[in-house]
């Protein structure tokens, strides 16, 4: 899953015999990648869109698995521009029915946090590091210059979700100052998560920092995706699979 088309067309362009359904509004692609049955599919942005998408890939296409891939604002310290944060939690930042609960518990729910697949994570931390280490040969030299692009680096951590695309100074320091363990900040990835919980799915969940969630953060954003989101998506999700696939065959 990605919540952009721009996100998510480098991973179809390494699926060999994907093919269109479509569902609500939506087009979904059965398909192989690296060998292993997949279905990719753009999201749509927001938690809403994010979550009835998440529905339809376990109800009609009855998946085993999620991976979110895409694009967050950058909130930790050292969180910089095109580093790659896996979640390990997920969190809704804009969920508040205080006081009948507290800020940010969705109703219903025991904690305000969701957690993702550890070992999942575990392969997705790998994949990333794997395509950090080959960044050159995979953007191109003119492309980290264009992006201000030097040492990426891999974070694991938590990753807060909210229907607001967070682009000013003053609303990225008051989330890190009521949430100083988020790392990144989105758009979709904790209503996905509620959904896997609901359904006992596994869900990682892997993003690209395009900005610092403040006051550039609108700056050159679609050339970020094009330039550098897209391919790590695609190269994460094609060593992931493979890994995953592979942690999978093991097990059985």
């Amino acid at each position: 899953m990605a919540a952009l088309p721009e996100e998510l067309q480098a991973v179809l362009d390494l699926m060999p015999d994907e093919h269109r359904e479509r569902l609500a509004g939506r087009d979904f692609w059965p398909g192989h990648l690296n060998g292993v049955d997949v279905v990719a599919v753009v999201a749509g942005i927001g938690k809403v869109a994010a979550a009835t998408t998440a529905t339809l890939l376990l109800e009609r296409f009855g998946v085993d698995g999620i991976v979110f891939t895409g694009v967050a604002g950058g909130l930790g310290h050292g969180v910089q521009v095109g580093d790659v944060v896996v979640a390990t939690q997920l969190l809704q930042h804009d969920m508040d029915a205080s006081p009948l609960f507290p800020r940010h518990v969705v109703p219903g729910h025991a904690s305000d946090r969701w957690a993702t697949h550890p070992d999942w994570n575990h392969q997705l931390i790998e994949a990333a590091r794997h395509t950090l280490t080959h960044l050159h040969a995979l953007i191109g030299l003119d492309a980290m210059a264009r992006q201000g692009l030097h040492q990426p680096a891999v974070h694991q951590g938590l990753i807060i979700s909210g229907d607001r695309f967070v682009c000013t100074q003053p609303e990225s320091a008051a989330l890190r100052e009521r949430l100083p363990d988020a790392l990144a900040v989105e758009m979709e990835g904790a209503a996905v998560a509620q959904v896997c919980a609901d359904w006992g799915c596994p869900l990682a969940v892997v993003r690209t920092i395009s900005d610092r969630a403040d006051d550039d953060a609108h700056r050159d954003f679609v050339g970020f995706v094009s330039d550098v989101a897209s391919r790590y998506s695609a190269h994460i999700a094609l060593a992931a699979v493979a890994r995953l696939h592979l942690t999978g065959q093991q097990k059985q």
